[in-house]
C-alpha cells in the first residue's frame, strides 16, 4: 500500500481546498458563506493552509461594500510536486506535476528493457536529475504515480494482467515493489484511468461538471470514467476497461489496429508512433478506419452515456491530432445524439495532451490521493 502522504490534511481543509480548486480564487467571507465555516474556524484553517503552502494570498480586489478590499485566496504550487511515470515501447517517460495541477515538465528518454527493477532504477536516477534541473527541493515531493497497461488480476488486486511486451510485470506485487524500492509514497493506475484524471484536470472540466467518460486510444483501446469528480475504479478496480468490448482477433478501434490498416495498405512504419508521417500519403486508409472506428467508440459511448450520465464525453490518446479531431467529429455526428437532442447530453472534448495524458495522470495522482474522500 502506499506509505503515508507527505501531506495530511483535514475533512475541512480538503474542502476548502476542493472549493479553490472548483471555483477558482476566493475571499474568505465567500469561503465562510459557501462552506459554512464559522470566521474564527475558518481562519484557523487558513493560517495553517498558508503555512503548508496550499494556498496563497493574490492581489486585493476592490470591495463592493465599504472598508478593505478584499483578498483572495488561491491553490499554491509551493505546497510541493508529484511525479508521474509510464514505460512506452522504447522509451521512458516522466512527468513532474505542481499542487495546483500545472505541467512543470514532460521528460522522454530512451529505455527498452522489459524489467520492472531496471524501470525503477531509471525512474530514480531520472527524477534525481529533474528535481536538481528544476531546482525542486526533495522535502516537497509528494509522492510518484506509475501508469500500468493492464487490468487487475482477479482475487489478486496487487497484480496486474499486463501487455505482451510487460510480462515481467505480471508477477510483481504493485502494492509493495515499488514502494519498498523507492522508499516514498508510490500509486499505481491503469494508464487509461489516469488519461481520464489528466484529461479532466486539463480541459478544465473540473471546474464546470463533475463527472466524464474517456477514450483513451493508444495501442490499445481503454477508458476511465469521473464520478464526483473521483476516480470510479469499480468493485474489481476495471472501470473503464472497454477493449473488452471489442476481441483483439476483429477490427477494432485501437491504435495497434490502425497501424496494421496502414502496414497492410504498404506503409513502411515501425510503431504507432510514426502514424503522422502517413496523414497525406496514406489519407483514405486513415478516412476509412476513422469511420469505422468512429462508429465503434460511438456505440461505446452510447452505452456510457446510458449507465452513467456524464458530464463530458473526453477522446485521448498518442495518435496524431488530426486523426483524434477525425475521431471526435465522427463522434459529435453520431446518430443517437441525434436523436436525443431533447436531453440534456455531454459536451465532447478532443484531447490537447495526447501522448503525455498517461504521464501526466500519473503526476496528478498522488496529489489527488491527497485530496480525496474530501466531503461535499
Amino acid at each position: 500500500m502506499p506509505r503515508t502522504p507527505e501531506i495530511v490534511l483535514s475533512p475541512e481543509h480538503k474542502r476548502i481546498v476542493w472549493h479553490l480548486r472548483t471555483a477558482g480564487p476566493r475571499p474568505r467571507i465567500e469561503l465562510a458563506n459557501r462552506l459554512g465555516i464559522h470566521n474564527g474556524a475558518l481562519t484557523r484553517l487558513i493560517r495553517e493552509l498558508l503555512m503548508l503552502g496550499v494556498v496563497e494570498e493574490r492581489e486585493q480586489m476592490p470591495s463592493a461594500a465599504r472598508g478593505r478590499p478584499t483578498v483572495p485566496l488561491a491553490l499554491s504550487g509551493r505546497a510541493g510536486y508529484a511525479a508521474g511515470a509510464i514505460v512506452h515501447p522504447g522509451w521512458l517517460e516522466i512527468a513532474l506535476v505542481d499542487f495546483t495541477g500545472a505541467t512543470i515538465v514532460c521528460d522522454v528518454a530512451p529505455f527498452d528493457s522489459p524489467d520492472p527493477r531496471d524501470f525503477s532504477a531509471q525512474v530514480d536516477r531520472r527524477l534525481r536529475e529533474l528535481a536538481l534541473e528544476h531546482n525542486l527541493m526533495r522535502s516537497r515531493f509528494l509522492g510518484l504515480g506509475i501508469a500500468v497497461p493492464g487490468p487487475i488480476v482477479a482475487h489478486s488486486p496487487s497484480r496486474r494482467h499486463t501487455v505482451k511486451w510487460l510480462e515481467a510485470w505480471r508477477d510483481i506485487d504493485y502494492d509493495h515493489d515499488f514502494a519498498d524500492y523507492f522508499g516514498f509514497p508510490v500509486y499505481i493506475e491503469n494508464d487509461a484511468t489516469l488519461a481520464a484524471l489528466a484529461e479532466f484536470y486539463d480541459s478544465g472540466l473540473i471546474l464546470t461538471c463533475t463527472s466524464a467518460i474517456v477514450f483513451f486510444v493508444g495501442h490499445g483501446v481503454g477508458g476511465g470514467v469521473i464520478h464526483r469528480r473521483e476516480i470510479l475504479r469499480g468493485e474489481f478496480g476495471n472501470s473503464g476497461d472497454i477493449g473488452r468490448m471489442f476481441p483483439s482477433e476483429a477490427p477494432r478501434p485501437s491504435g495497434i489496429d490502425l497501424l496494421a490498416c496502414l502496414q497492410a495498405a504498404g506503409a513502411d512504419i515501425p510503431s504507432l508512433f510514426n502514424v503522422e508521417s502517413c496523414l497525406d500519403s496514406h489519407r483514405q486508409v486513415i478516412a476509412t478506419w476513422v469511420a469505422r472506428a468512429g462508429d465503434q467508440l460511438a456505440m461505446a459511448a452510447h452505452s456510457g452515456v446510458a449507465w452513467l450520465d456524464p458530464g463530458a464525453i473526453i477522446l485521448s490518446g498518442p495518435l496524431p491530432q488530426p486523426v483524434l479531431q477525425a475521431l471526435g467529429d465522427r463522434l459529435r455526428n453520431a446518430p443517437w445524439l441525434g436523436e436525443l437532442s431533447w436531453l440534456p447530453l455531454p459536451t465532447l472534448h478532443v484531447s490537447r495532451l495526447g501522448a503525455s495524458a498517461a504521464a501526466v495522470g500519473a503526476a496528478l495522482l498522488p496529489i489527488h490521493e491527497i485530496l480525496s474522500a474530501a466531503p461535499e
